[in-house]
């Protein structure tokens, strides 16, 4: 019988995608491993591979659609010795609910499916969809950084979608509005409803409506309900770097003939989870009726990219070397700002860190990233007085302030945390030991 290939949940909290090129078409033979389309998923680019074999018998979604749901047939697979034909005209059923695999408590739920939408012809594509304009990831990012507006553009990839090379080869006038129209939102991310909120009231500002990206309706939605499912407390500490920065020098002398310069993110990513594994009641999660302990610690670091932000995730952070930490930081946040990180790169971890210093803000708070229960953040290292055994000295002093889910950390537990990683950055040496 005809097997139905349905839109992949490629991420847990995946609700729908862009289908955005097909590597194959109909009356070709696929076999298991084969690759068979491009999926645009919330923040990344990835292949769907065929799992049975057979012929491709009919497409029923064209590439360049977006918002195709999860569950939704995409295409039709005749098997073995099965009249094309038939296939053909094989109905297509309605997408079951696909249940988010390894959801966390905040997530999980979050997927839902709709019935399929209607097969659209490749020719039926146009750059606009309503007022949602049809374009790449890249090509959204490079017309951001060129001040193009992509409404000046005509799309010539599939069903019209605006492409790399239509921003390249933008006239000289494509130019984006300027800022007497308020700024819109872009990217793309994990697909959900947005925060609840009612129309904007029309008090006659000259401005520009553009639909929400799935990147800042997540963002929305996840921030949203962390706010209101996680009661916060805020802890700050002021710590001195001096230390710090001047193992960072001695240790980048010496690692120069490995082509490795280590950031001082570097270094306080280390020294969080150090100071997890030693204060491991808040290496935690809150799940309801049960309390989830890590047995390492990974840290999910905050990566701004265009339209957005993103948490690649140092795995085993506690047990890696600075040096292993600066590469791997170094190779997860290029490929974060190209759009090419796998769900597994940045889906997980057991605490955040968000670091604001490198923009000169001094203090800051941070929303907790569900399901975890912590995020630290990090201001500037700045020159303060301070006082240096019992005497008024100059220092260079940052304010970290850490967030903590109420709901699993008590306050007291998450000051021992707090204590811990001041120590570790005012002394060091108990990161390379």
């Amino acid at each position: 019988m005809p097997i139905e290939l349905k839109m992949p949940a490629l991420s847990p909290t995946m609700e729908e995608g862009t289908l955005a090129k097909w590597l194959v078409k109909e009356g070709d033979e696929v076999k298991s491993g084969d690759l068979l389309a491009e999926i645009e998923t919330d923040k990344a680019t990835m292949e769907f591979e065929a799992v049975d074999e057979g012929v491709i018998s009919q497409i029923l979604v064209a590439e360049g659609t977006d918002g195709v749901k999860v569950g939704t047939v995409i295409a039709v697979i005749a098997g073995e010795d099965e009249d094309l034909s038939e296939a053909k005209a094989a109905p297509a059923a309605a997408p079951a609910p696909v249940p988010a695999k390894d959801v966390a408590p905040a997530e999980a739920g979050a997927a839902t499916v709709s019935a399929p939408p209607p097969a659209v012809p490749a020719s039926a594509g146009t750059t606009n969809v309503g007022d949602r304009i049809k374009a790449s990831p890249l090509a959204r990012r490079l017309a951001a950084e060129q001040g193009i507006d992509l409404r000046a553009l005509t799309g010539t990839g599939p069903g019209g979608r605006i492409v790399k090379a239509d921003v390249e080869g933008a006239p000289a006038g494509a130019a984006a509005p300027s800022a007497t129209t308020a700024p819109a939102p872009a990217a793309a991310a994990p697909a959900a409803a947005p925060a609840p909120a009612g129309p904007i009231p029309d008090f006659g500002i000259p401005h520009e409506d553009e639909k929400l990206s799935g990147m800042r309706k997540t963002i929305a939605r996840r921030l949203s309900q962390s706010m209101q499912d996680a009661p916060h407390i805020y802890l700050t500490v002021d710590i001195r770097l001096d230390a710090l920065l001047k193992l960072r020098g001695e240790l980048n002398a010496s690692l120069e003939s490995r082509g490795v310069k280590l950031s001082v993110n570097d270094m306080l990513i280390k020294a969080l989870a150090v100071a997890l594994e030693r204060v491991p009641q808040c290496n935690v999660s809150f799940g309801g009726d049960v309390m989830r302990f890590y047995k390492r610690a990974d840290i999910s670091v905050a990566v701004s990219i265009p339209g957005g932000l993103i948490t690649p995730i140092i795995t085993d952070a506690g047990a890696k070397s600075l040096s292993k930490i600066s590469t791997e930081m170094a190779e997860l946040a290029g490929r974060a700002k190209e759009g090419k990180l796998q769900p597994h790169e940045y889906q997980g971890g057991t605490a955040s860190i968000s670091n604001m210093g490198m923009m000169g803000i001094k203090q800051f708070t941070a929303v907790i990233n569900p399901p975890q229960a912590m995020i630290m953040a990090i201001g500037a290292g700045e020159k303060r007085p301070y006082v240096v055994d019992d005497a008024l000295a100059i220092a260079t002093v940052m304010s970290a302030t850490g967030s903590f889910d109420h709901r699993a950390i008590d306050g007291a537990d998450g000051a021992l945390l707090m204590k811990t990683f001041k120590e570790l950055v005012e002394s060091p040496l108990g990161l390379v030991a």
